[in-house]
């Protein structure tokens, strides 16, 4: 075996890892440099001959923490090793990785620090993008549900403990559904855009906005009492209203509404303060819109708002206790009737033991910003029973927040590098009024989901009319015809067209076609004649928490139990109907 000098091979190993090494003389304060110097300091920097050099290169914010890391290494011996910031070429910021051993004389004190600096500004870029997406709404740039619950909560804990006022706005675009008919989801997305901004300049330095979901923005007014909410409630409305909000199709005139709550009594937390601040957003809306109403403890609202409030922790407590399950409907061949797979719909089990139908608590998840945490624990459950049955074929569908969550993919993609099986039985559905919300984002969503090896189902196909440009762009595996266009359709001549135009729009693609919602046999039959190749509704079977395979396996729900292997999973998400 040929020996590499030692020195040559630190500089080949260093030249292969893109790191630079140092050897800081602490008596002397000389600093000798070898590898890969010019991705820290930039090609044309000089490089620090000395500790003091060097330090006057660390930006301002991260220095003390370089020190106090250094000092531990130096007195207690504990590890040096962090992250900072150096100024390179011209000035820019380096985000740099540094770790290092000291030397010490016989006396303890140290006399040398030997390191490699390796450079992480891209990392550093990547997971402030992460963390932005987690944080912020990707349309309008404000803080997203699950962010702004968490400043309402704060708000609130600091309300009741200086005993200071404060209240929650819930702003509600009007008619925004029948714009976005009118004109299309770009001029609805700008109109978003254009009203969150003008709500923002309208706000105090320490008031806080977010996007609580679809058309409406949250507002957290701090210091704020109640003799001032009514004014700082027409004052936010009027700045919605003021003036026309250029969009694609030209300026619109476009008006909202606002549902008030008063922290400190009547917030004891931020589900409650939402759930409030909702109810009195309808009553707004109820009372003619362009208006606004704060939140009084009425017998109806009262109702309401402990309802909202009750299901919230209910669906809480289900995700911790565990007690969300599948009711599981067969989709099968038009034509055999065989099933093909099966769709996953969520429900609630009660600690009484009754069944909670999606219907029941999946508007108020939406409302209070649990659904990313909600469709997490369906992919969790979806993956484990994929992993439990080898031959069962499942289904899912996920949120509009899920269909842009990083988060949801990394959970998937962690779970299939284990277990790659798992992804060829695996249909991610997501609805078509989400996914032409955003093209782009939808179409790189299904192409990460779809490269992991699972199959995509674009759902409620013919709602949102998606274009034959947007289903190019999108690139899904199937479409799923939307039940109010199957309903019927032996008899409605109008369905008839419809989905003849839509099967020859999915035939176009080399789709797979699934009609929803099939009740009778005058319908499977119509369908099947049509070319569709896969329904899905009563006719076929009742959603059931009993996993149907389980009948032509020849076991029971006790004996499936026993046939469970050991299995894992990273995290997950969840179907609803």
């Amino acid at each position: 075996m040929i020996r590499i000098p030692s020195q040559e091979l630190a500089g080949t190993a260093l030249e292969a890892a893109g790191d630079a090494a140092y050897e800081w003389d602490l008596a002397h304060d000389t600093i000798g440099w070898i590898g890969r110097t010019e991705n820290v300091f930039g090609p044309r920097a000089d490089f620090p001959p000395t500790g003091q050099v060097f330090q006057s290169r660390i930006y301002a914010e991260d220095l003390p923490a370089r020190l106090k890391a250094l000092s531990a290494h130096f007195v207690d011996r504990i590890a040096y090793d962090l992250d900072y910031r150096i100024r390179g070429d011209g000035g820019a910021l380096i985000w740099v990785h540094d770790r290092g051993r000291a030397e010490f004389a016989p006396d303890g004190k140290p006399v040398r620090l030997s390191g490699t600096l390796r450079a992480i500004t891209a990392r550093k870029e990547k997971e402030a993008r992460l963390e932005h997406l987690a944080n912020y709404d990707p349309l309008t740039g404000h803080f997203n549900a699950a962010r702004l619950r968490e400043s309402l909560d704060h708000a609130i804990e600091y309300a009741a403990r200086y005993k200071a006022p404060g209240a929650f706005l819930l702003v509600g675009v009007d008619n925004l559904s029948a714009i976005n008919d009118a004109f299309g989801w770009s001029t609805a997305d700008a109109l978003l855009i254009g009203i969150g901004q003008r709500l923002e300049r309208s706000l105090r330095a320490s008031d806080t906005i977010g996007r609580a979901g679809g058309d409406r923005f949250g507002l957290v007014l701090t210091h704020c009492p109640e003799s001032e909410i009514g004014l700082a409630a027409d004052r936010l409305l009027t700045s919605v209203r003021s003036a026309p909000i250029d969009t694609p199709d030209g300026p619109l005139h476009v008006t909202a509404s606002a549902g008030a709550v008063m922290f400190l009594e009547q917030g004891p937390s931020a589900v409650e303060a939402m759930a409030r601040a909702e109810s009195a957003l309808h009553e707004a809306k109820r009372a003619g819109r362009n208006r606004y109403a704060i939140f009084s403890a009425s017998p109806a609202q009262r109702e309401l708002h402990q309802r909202l409030v009750a299901i919230s922790s209910d669906v809480q407590a289900a995700l911790k206790d565990e007690r969300l399950v599948f009711a599981f409907q067969p989709i099968v061949d038009a034509n055999t009737h065989a099933v093909d797979h099966y769709e996953c719909l969520i429900r609630l089990q009660r600690m009484d033991g009754t069944i909670a139908p999606a219907g029941s608590f999946i508007p108020v998840v939406e409302q209070t910003g649990l659904m990313r945490l909600l469709d997490r624990r369906v992919l969790e459950m979806a993956l484990g029973e994929l992993a439990r049955w080898p031959d069962v074929r499942l289904a899912i569908n996920i949120s509009g927040l899920t269909a842009g969550d990083p988060s949801w993919l990394r959970a998937l993609s962690g779970t299939l590098k284990t277990r790659p099986d798992l992804a060829r039985r695996l249909t991610v559905e997501i609805t078509e009024t989400v996914a032409i919300q955003d093209i782009d984002e939808t179409a790189k969503f299904v192409a990460q989901v779809r490269e992991l090896g699972c199959r995509v189902a674009l759902d409620d196909f013919g709602a949102g009319y998606t274009s034959f440009r947007n289903l190019k762009a999108i690139a899904v595996d199937s479409v799923k015809i939307d039940g109010s266009f199957v309903r019927g359709v032996a008899d409605n001549v109008d369905n008839q067209l419809f989905i003849r135009t839509l099967l020859g729009l999915a035939e176009g693609f080399g789709l797979e076609t699934v009609a929803e919602c099939v009740e009778n046999v005058t319908e499977s039959q119509h369908l099947a004649r049509k070319g569709v190749k896969l329904l899905q509704g009563n006719l076929f079977g009742m959603p059931s928490i009993e996993r149907p395979w389980l009948a032509d396996l020849g076991l029971d729900a006790i004996g499936a139990e026993s046939q469970r292997p050991n299995f894992k999973v990273i995290s997950g998400t969840g179907t609803h109907d």
